[in-house]
Order: C-alpha cells, then structure tokens, then sequence
C-alpha cells in the first residue's frame, strides 16, 4: 500500500495534519474487511481525527456510536459519514446484524471504541471481539497517541478460541498508547475479570 497520497484532496488533509502537528501511521494494507479498535477514546476529539486518518488514506469505514449521538440536527451528517447508531439500553442483537453485514458486503470495514463511553470503565464490551469471530474476519489496533501526536492502526490478527489470551495481546499494544485524557483510561479486561477483581479478600482464618 503506498503512503504518499493519490489525489488532492488527501494531500490537503496530509497538508493539514502536518499543520496541526498530527503524523498518520497507516503503512501497512488492511484487510478488505476487518474490525478496527478505536483506543483509548477519552475525548470527542477522537472522532475527528479517525475522520482525518480515514480522508488521509482513501479509507472508507463504518463507525458505530450510541444512537444518542444520531439525534438532532447533526445526526444526519453522522449517518452520511458512514455511522452505525448502537442502542445500549436493550439487547439489539447488535453482534449478528453487523456480522450479517460483513457477510453481504465484499468490502466493509467497522471501527469501534470497546470503551463505548469516554468515562474511565473497569472493563472493555466484548462486542467488537464477537463480532470478528461471527464474521470471520481480523481485528486492527487502530489508536490515537495524543503526546507523540501520532494517529493510525497497528498490529492485525485474527481472534482466535483464547479471549484471555486476545486480550492480553492487545493491552500490551496499548500500554504505549496514551490517549487525550489519561486519566478517562479503561482497564482492558473483560468483563469477568474486572469483576473477580472487585470481589473483597476472603478474610484469613482465626
């Protein structure tokens, strides 16, 4: 995949994060299809530079987002920018409607944040993870390190039967990742284990 822009348009959003101090990684191809992490998402901010590395390369991705932020004036923009309203408030079979997509499309490409909040949480939404497995298809990194200024996608891997073991591989890659508001950071564990984690200490035998 070449780096140096193909049309203007992509030169002026290179041009004009260069301007705001910001360097794309994005050297390595993706996957025609694939499902893109959005880490850490700390700050509204996020969304406008995965817009800018999307523009920058000549990506054309979906986002999903709660459907909270579709509504008013602006949800239309959002839907034309290629968002997926996700209801949190009930189960929506969310899981099997986005693999059925990946499964009808030739090419589709979903970025989720398993934050699914800018507040700090005690554990990631497993959803993208079961997602990739229903769909057959990878997971990438994708990040926005706010101190080097530094925006892209890493490591791609396909999940494998081992979530412990998925997920410890993708907390070492965001353990150099540092996102707009550090202390917002979400502890990337699965639900189960931050709740082992929360149970008090048994108390020692007299």
């Amino acid at each position: 995949m070449e780096t140096v822009p193909k049309t203007l348009f992509q030169r002026i959003v290179i041009r004009a994060a260069l301007w705001a101090g910001w360097r794309i990684d994005a050297a390595q191809p993706l996957p025609a299809k694939c499902v893109i992490i959005g880490a850490h998402h700390t700050s509204w901010t996020d969304l406008p530079i995965a817009l800018m590395v999307r523009e920058a390369i000549g990506l054309r991705f979906h986002w999903a987002a709660k459907d909270s932020f579709f509504r008013g004036p602006l949800g239309w923009l959002f839907h034309a920018l290629g968002g997926v309203p996700v209801n949190r408030r009930e189960r929506t079979k969310f899981v099997e409607r986005m693999a059925a997509l990946f499964r009808q499309a030739d090419e589709f490409k979903l970025v989720i944040s398993p934050e699914g909040t800018r507040r700090q949480t005690t554990h990631w939404k497993t959803g993208f993870y079961y997602i990739a497995q229903a769909a057959q298809v990878p997971i990438v990194l994708g990040y926005a390190d706010y101190p080097r200024k530094v925006a892209g996608y890493g490591p791609i891997f396909m999940p494998t039967d081992d979530i412990e073991a998925d997920f410890a591989f993708i907390r070492r890659f965001y353990a150099t990742v540092t996102g707009r508001y550090p202390e917002r950071h979400s502890e990337i564990a699965l639900r189960e284990s931050a709740a082992r984690n929360s149970l008090p200490a048994s108390t020692p035998p007299h």
